[in-house]
């Protein structure tokens, strides 16, 4: 059972699920309170969705473990899970049944709200974290873009399965087009911006500590093909983007005390402090600390959405 918790990336999972529950209390609810609207999506809809989500991440995690066996040999064979202490045909068991019942659970959410072509995604994400796994994460940035964008998605599904049954109802505000979820739209949008691009450059600071055995059965990763020092600018360029637009999203569209505090200090100055440790990289354990504050970076961003949840309910 501690192989298994182990190979799913329990940690990864939680926030994951947290991400979605935060959505769906700190931004989906107050701004229907805010119209006199309640929930159309149900609770028991709601912990399928989550419950879909994660379980298709946890399947991820086992099949790219199953075929970076090889390469995590040669980068931490401490680490090494499938293959030693999970046999691969059971790694590969748990991976067909997370992701069967994963599809099935996305399914049932997807015809409860009648909108049944949702259900597609479901398989159409197990197929891609497949081939992800198996071939797409060995061409030169293809991997870490479907990574992202696979994460960037996350915080997007509380809303778009909120929106269906919301648009069927009897509201007036809603038949007569002032309510059209456009701000809900954008806040879970720019949540799931934020998500992609700090995965972006984690998953190449992620590179960078395994050039070793990626090199070593010939991917083409970023490290591996402009060199580890680009690599670095890479990763600070985008860091530095990231700030960017963070003040520029703050400057034209939020404008309070409670933001820029939160985000310049939870946010914005550990990027900083991240991007001063990427250039300092020159062992794996700088790696794992950058990965390890990149992925900590990405659940203040989570957070924030307490923030957002107090914005709203005080206007």
């Amino acid at each position: 059972m501690k192989a298994f918790f182990k190979v799913i990336r329990v940690k990864n999972l939680l926030m994951i699920a947290l991400l979605q529950v935060l959505i769906n209390v700190c931004l989906v609810r107050p701004i229907l309170t805010q119209y006199d609207l309640e929930p159309t999506f149900t609770l028991l809809d709601f912990v399928f969705l989550v419950s879909a989500t994660v379980m298709m991440a946890a399947g991820g995690y086992i099949i790219n473990d199953y075929f970076d066996a090889k390469s995590d040999m040669i980068n931490r064979p401490e680490n090494v899970v499938v293959g030693t202490d999970v046999s691969r045909g059971n790694a590969l068991s748990w991976h067909l049944g997370l992701s069967i019942t994963a599809c099935i659970l996305g399914a049932m959410v997807s015809l409860r709200i009648g909108v049944w072509v949702f259900a597609i995604f479901y398989p159409f994400v197990a197929g891609l974290l497949w081939f992800y796994s198996s071939s797409y994460k060995k061409i030169f940035l293809l991997g870490n873009v479907i990574v992202a964008l696979l994460t960037g998605t996350i915080p997007l599904l509380p809303v778009v399965y909120e929106i269906p049954g919301q648009l069927k109802s009897d509201n007036e505000l809603i038949i007569n087009g002032i309510l059209n979820f456009d701000v809900l739209l954008v806040w879970a949008a720019g949540f799931g911006i934020f998500a992609f691009v700090t995965t972006v450059f984690r998953e190449i600071i992620k590179d960078i500590e395994d050039i070793d055995g990626d090199r070593e059965i010939g991917r083409s990763t970023v490290p591996v093909v402009i060199g580890v020092m680009a690599s670095k600018i890479v990763i600070v360029v985008l860091i530095a983007c990231t700030i960017a637009a963070l003040f520029v999203v703050w400057f034209n569209y939020l404008g309070d005390i409670h933001s820029a505090v939160y985000l310049g200090v939870m946010v914005a100055l550990p990027l900083i402090f991240l991007a001063y440790k990427v250039l300092k990289i020159k062992t794996k354990k700088d790696c794992h600390f950058a990965s390890t504050l990149a992925k900590l970076i990405m659940l203040a961003g989570i957070l924030y959405l307490f923030v957002v949840r107090y914005k709203i309910l005080s206007m």
